[in-house]
């Protein structure tokens, strides 16, 4: 069943954590943050919403990160669930699509429940000071990637927000997969 992303929360904090990455790495706020802004991305493996985007995913988060946009993704589902969501799991799609970010395992699942993490993908756009400009959509893409020439909404507000350090008023939330939580 696909879900919405709530609305953006402009001006929210980041919210500060250190989680294992998929190259053995333990990964801070510090490390992951850009001079103009930083984008957190929760994703994961088995998600049909982000399969379909992941390449947009690459190319996006590549020019942002030469605009000076730091990037990391989190993937936070219950890996004993959804063993397709396993660190090893992770670290192999990471290699073989040629992540230029770190890919996180929020076992805890605490981290997503920080930003309020709704759905696989779900992105949070923050200016250089760690306030929260954009929570929107990558672009029209649904369970099939949108065409082509589709407008790149989250690259270009990211830009805005490194240029400006706002995002743009009019945002449109992702679509996805539910975050697949623990039962407590």
């Amino acid at each position: 069943m696909a879900i919405s992303a709530p609305p953006c929360d402009f001006g929210a904090t980041w919210h500060p954590s250190e989680l294992p990455g998929t190259d053995g790495r333990i990964y801070s706020l510090d490390d992951i943050k850009g001079q103009r802004g930083t984008l957190v991305m929760f994703i994961c493996n088995h998600c049909p919403y982000v399969q379909s985007i992941l390449d947009r995913i690459l190319r996006d988060a590549a020019a942002l990160q030469r605009a000076g946009i730091g990037v990391v993704a989190i993937s936070s589902n219950d890996a004993a669930a959804y063993p397709e969501d396993a660190p090893d799991r992770m670290k192999q799609l990471a290699e073989e699509r040629g992540f230029t970010f770190p890919y996180l395992h929020d076992e805890t699942q605490q981290v997503a429940r920080a930003y309020g993490a709704e759905c696989t993908p779900d992105f949070f756009g923050y200016n250089a000071e760690g306030k929260l400009q954009y929570r929107g959509r990558l672009d029209g893409s649904g369970r099939q990637p949108a065409a082509p020439d589709a407008r790149r909404e989250l690259s270009e507000a990211m830009m805005q927000v490194a240029e400006t350090g706002n995002g743009t008023q009019n945002q449109i939330p992702s679509i996805g997969c539910s975050i697949k939580w623990k039962d407590c």
